[in-house]
This record gives structure tokens, sequence and C-alpha cells, in this order.
């Protein structure tokens, strides 16, 4: 909102700088960093005066989750409000890439408030129909890969573009849009798997948030992405300042999140940051690339996906309790020990995708 200030500069004044992505960004951090401070208390107090018992526990969860009765949940708003509203206060509004990615973020967000509001209410691990959440995500990430799809300049629509083979691409062609679906879809519940203990998911949000955030500014400038040998994508510049937002935010919930947490992010929060990753992801061409940044959310998810083929086949168990952070627990390790390596994980593996961009 704030870029149609540069209309009243002449080039050698303050409004010059909101032309910039790089200021705009820094200023997009800031103010969402900000807001999490100021309304992360009063949305605590509101969120545990309206939901009395907290997010229910799960029984067979690890008996040490048990002390965390009480906790509420749904403090994703706290990040998605700080996010749209600093996207909206210092991103260019007439770009459609933004839009994309902030709706992908609102529509997932609406799917993790409801299901957390019903798990709320019954007082129950279980909330909206699992059937009915990821059909809503489905038809979300459709309408976001197929609007994406017409926005890419022609030689890149409905291509995949590789990482390092820089010069190849796979033309997908009407498969485009039903992949693009399962990056989406697939990162949202993979940080949804990823979320439960205090501040695990939400770190390895912001790296991977960050990294995409380099990446879009790279692909969206024609030098840059010339030199690195990368596609590049007009206006998916923007989406830098969307990341500087989401870290800011995601920093603002940490402060209050970090063990022991004072509010949980619930649904609300993991669902709508999972899915604005794999709308980036789709946006910038680096959908393969996420999967790279993302390696934790991707490990969580497929340890859940062996834990359930293998116990339907055999009557077994691979791990001792799926997603793999809870095996881990069973095993002794204790939360902090966990939350602090996964997080040492997801920076290396962003240094990985990042270099990606380098090879070649």
């Amino acid at each position: 909102m704030l870029y149609w200030l540069t209309g009243l500069s002449d080039g050698g004044d303050v409004f010059n700088l909101f032309r910039y992505i790089t200021f705009r960004a820094g200023a997009a951090f800031f103010t969402a960093l900000v807001f999490g401070f100021l309304f992360g208390r009063p949305l605590i107090d509101l969120l545990r005066r309206r939901q009395g018992k907290g997010q229910p526990i799960r029984d067979d969860g690890p008996a040490s989750h048990f002390a965390k009765a009480g906790t509420p949940t749904m403090g994703g708003l706290l990040i998605l409000s700080a996010l749209l509203f600093s996207t909206l206060l210092w991103a260019r509004l007439d770009n459609a890439y933004v839009w994309i990615v902030m709706g992908v973020t609102f529509s997932f967000g609406i799917i993790g408030f409801a299901d957390d509001y019903a798990k709320v209410k019954r007082q129950s691990s279980k909330g909206v129909s699992s059937r009915l959440r990821f059909a809503a995500g489905l038809v979300i990430a459709a309408v976001a890969a197929a609007l994406a799809a017409r926005l890419h300049p022609e030689a890149l629509s409905n291509q995949l573009a590789l990482p390092v083979f820089k010069d190849v691409l796979v033309n997908l062609g009407w498969f485009f849009v039903p992949f693009s679906m399962v990056v989406i879809v697939g990162a949202a519940n993979a940080v949804n798997l990823t979320d439960g203990l205090d501040g695990l998911a939400v770190m390895p949000v912001m790296i991977a948030a960050g990294t995409l955030g380099v990446i879009a500014y790279v692909v969206g400038r024609t030098d840059f992405s010339a030199y690195l040998g990368v596609h590049f994508v007009p206006g998916a510049g923007e989406l830098f300042i969307f990341t500087a937002a989401l870290i800011g935010g995601g920093l603002g919930f940490l402060w209050y999140n970090a063990p022991p947490a004072a509010v949980f992010m619930g649904d609300t929060g993991s669902l709508a940051l999972g899915g604005a990753l794999g709308a980036i992801a789709v946006c910038t061409k680096h959908e393969i690339v996420l999967a790279i940044v993302g390696g934790l959310f991707v490990v969580e998810a497929m340890s859940v996906i062996v834990q359930v083929l293998y116990f339907k086949r055999t009557g077994r168990r691979v791990f001792l309790m799926a997603p793999i952070h809870h095996h881990f627990e069973k095993r002794g390790w204790a939360e902090p020990q966990i939350v602090i390596r996964f997080w040492i994980i997801s920076l290396i593996l962003a240094l990985i995708g990042l270099a990606t961009l380098k090879l070649r």
C-alpha cells in the first residue's frame, strides 16, 4: 500500500525508498515483529478466557505433554494477523503473486481455525473431518495453481524447472495444476504434522520462508537471474516482502511459543504457513527446491505415512510413535534437545537449497 507514496517522489527524497523491495521487506519484517510483540499478550489472554481448558492433549502421546494441559491454541492468529497486515502495508498491491500467496495463506488459515475451534469446543483431538479439510485444501490449491500458471511467462507456463540442471524444463502440460496442488496441500499438511513440540514448527517455517524469499528476489530480477542462470519470473520478487513479514510475525509468535509455550500455533497457523510455503514455491518455479529446503517437513510427513502403511500391513510399528519427533521423545530425548537439533537440520537444508542457485 505504501508503495503508492513513490508517486510523490521526485527521485531524490525519502519517498523514493519505497521503490526498493529490500527497503520495504525490512520495513515489513519490523512491522510484523512489533505487531506480534504488541498484540501477543492480549491475544493469548483472550484465547485463554474463551477456550477454558485450551487445546486437548492426546491420551496416547508422550507423558510429558500432559503438563501442557490448559495451554490455549489458535496462536497462529497472531502470525497471520501480523503477516497479512504487514504485507498489505508494504507490498505492491497490484502484484498478482502477492494476492495468490495471501489468498492461499488466509484460506488455509480458515480451514485450520475451523479445525481448532471444533477441537476446543468438543475437547477432543478430533476436529473437522480430515476428508473435508483435504478436499477444501485441494480446491484452494487448484485455484492458486491455475492462476500462477496464467501469470507465468509463456516459456515457463506449465513447466517444471529443475535445480542444478537449469537449462532443463519439463513440460507438465495440464498436469501442472494437479502437481502444484500436491505441492501446496502437501506442504500445508507436512508443516501441520511437524507442529507437535513448543517452537518446533515455527522456526523451520521461518528458515524455509527466508530461503524462498531470497529465491523470489533473485528470480524476480533480470540481472540476478541471468547471472545465476535461473529462470526469470517477472513480479516474483515482491514475494520477498511477504516472507520478510512472515519471519517478523513468526519471531513475535516464538517469543510466546518458546518452551514452556504460553500458546500453541494450532492448525490455524501450521496449515496456513505450510500452504504459504507451497504457494511461494509454485509461483517462483522452485517446487523441487522446496522439498530440499523443507526437508524436515518431508521427513515428518513420510514418517507418518510409513508408520501407517507398515502397521496396516504387519500390525507392527517402525517408530515408537509418529511423527518422528515423538519417536525421539519416546526414546528419552528432552523436548528442547529435539527442537534445537531439528532447527539445525532445517538451517543446513536451507543452505543446500540456496546452493542450488549457484550450482550448474
